[in-house]
């Protein structure tokens, strides 16, 4: 077994599986502190399903575009904590 072949069968459907059930956490979420969680995560699972896409195809270009939609989750997070921060002190 190669590692492509682990890649395939093994790591794409373990992080279908993890961004579906994200998925479903974030449909549910009881508070909106749980769905901003997990709307993190499910882009962070996205981050690896784009990089494990990028050694697949043996295409570098791919990594930049998960660079970018990193550096947009972590500005989501600094929003958020902004705004609890915000909503606190009224």
């Amino acid at each position: 077994m190669s590692v492509y072949d682990y890649l395939y069968f093994i790591i794409l459907p373990v992080l279908a599986l993890s961004a579906l059930l994200i998925f479903i956490r974030f449909l549910i979420g009881p508070s909106l502190s749980d769905r901003v969680v997990a709307l993190d995560l499910l882009i962070t699972t996205g981050i690896g399903m784009i990089a494990i896409y990028s050694i697949i195809t043996d295409q570098p270009t791919f990594l930049d575009i998960a660079m970018i939609l990193g550096l947009i989750a972590f500005l989501g997070t600094v929003a958020f904590a902004y705004y609890i921060e915000k909503k606190k002190r009224k």
